[in-house]
Order: structure tokens, then sequence, then C-alpha cells
């Protein structure tokens, strides 16, 4: 099998990378902003604590007037 493929999407990325380093500083900065932050755990348990379950399956045990 040949694995020497590569898509336009994959060749495009990699020579975007190549020509523009700096991206993945940024890349890395713009996630850290959503998703790479320190675990409060006091905030944690009580979300946990507050949370309130969700019925399952809410959309088909919904009885129609029709």
């Amino acid at each position: 099998m040949d694995y020497s493929y590569e898509s336009d999407h994959t060749k495009f990325m990699r020579e975007f990378l190549e020509k523009n380093p700096n991206i993945q500083d940024k890349r890395l900065a713009a996630r850290s902003v959503w998703w790479d932050k320190d675990i409060d755990r006091d905030e944690q348990k009580r979300f946990n604590e507050v949370t309130v379950p969700h019925k399952p399956y809410a959309y088909f045990g919904a009885q129609s007037d029709d």
C-alpha cells in the first residue's frame, strides 16, 4: 500500500506552517483562552453538587395534544 499520498489540504497546511512558524505560538495562545484552564477543585465540587440531572429521552416521552 502506498502511504506517500498527501491531500491538498494537508499539503497546504504543512507548507503554510513551514512558511509561518509564528502561527503555532498564536494557535497555542488562542487555545489557552478557552481550553487550557487550571481546575479549581472547590468550584468544580460546587458545580457538580448543583447540577440537575436531565431526564433521559426528553423528546421521545413528550405527549402531544394533536
